[in-house]
């Protein structure tokens, strides 16, 4: 969003920061966002690898909404519809793909690991075109792609119920995910029985209230995880008894523990400055 509440639009004309020098087929533009600040929706002629050495992105696409710390990016295909926010301040730096010159022809996003060697080339790719003569930046470019390889996630979302009275519900608990009430609790709140709200978060969200609670409560841990919250912080906040329970919920909803999503495979060998 922008300082007025809005969705910020992509600026028009060349790019902040951008580095396309001729012949490249693999360009780098950088962003930086403050927290809670959001790109409205668009979509670009090229592919785009959407990542954030500092701070923590969020991408909604295709009715998903993936949380991206430094660890990962987002592979977004050339013509998808997307928005790109921040859910901490952010640099977000985005590599654009020329189809015509790109070997990769995945037709969905998907969310691929930052090694620290592609973190790296990235540094490299996205310095001045002065400073890199074609050949060597091609070789890099070769590098970065065949670094490329998907990671098995799932994407957690919690879309709101249509009812009226599970919306409320629904809210309540975006509000505070450790809220623990039963659906019969919540009944005498909203004025509906159990089996009443039960009906309406299947039909407006596909899942049951259980399944509906765990994925909107795993939403909210992810940008804790990415600030670098512990577990146990984030287990108690978002409503789980003990650790070991949300880091099995975590598995089950998400494919990977929150200790492997979170984790780099490998430090970088020196901290990147912001442009």
């Amino acid at each position: 969003m922008s300082p007025n509440g809005q969705p910020r639009p992509l600026p028009r004309g060349p790019l902040p920061h951008l580095i396309n020098p001729p012949g490249a087929a693999v360009a780098v533009a950088s962003f930086p966002l403050d927290d809670g600040e959001w790109f409205a929706s668009h979509q670009h002629p090229a592919h785009q690898l959407a990542w954030a050495p500092h701070g923590v992105l969020a991408v909604r696409a295709s009715g998903r909404t993936w949380v991206l710390p430094s660890t990962v990016a987002l592979w977004i295909p050339a013509g998808t519809p997307h928005s790109t926010g921040a859910t901490s301040a952010a640099l977000l730096r985005s590599l654009y793909f020329w189809p015509e010159r790109c070997p990769l022809t995945w037709d969905e996003p998907q969310v691929v690991p930052v090694s620290g060697l592609l973190r790296e080339l990235i540094a490299y790719l996205a310095q001045d075109p002065e400073a890199l003569p074609a050949e060597p930046r091609q070789r890099a470019e070769d590098v970065v792609l065949d670094l490329l390889r998907p990671v098995s996630v799932t994407t957690v979302r919690a879309p709101l119920p249509a009812d009226p009275r599970a919306r409320r519900v629904a809210e309540a608990l975006r509000a505070d995910p450790s809220d623990g009430r039963t659906l019969a609790e919540w009944g005498a709140v909203v004025g509906a029985s159990a089996r009443t709200l039960a009906r309406a978060f299947v039909t407006g969200t596909g899942m049951t209230y259980g399944q509906w609670r765990t994925q909107l409560r795993l939403q909210a841990a992810m940008p804790m995880l990415a600030a670098g919250a512990t577990v146990s912080a984030v287990a108690r906040r978002v409503g789980y008894g003990s650790p070991s329970a949300f880091v099995a919920a975590f598995r089950r909803g998400v494919g990977v523990p929150p200790g492997t999503y979170f984790a780099p495979a490998s430090a970088p060998a020196a901290a990147e400055p912001r442009p």
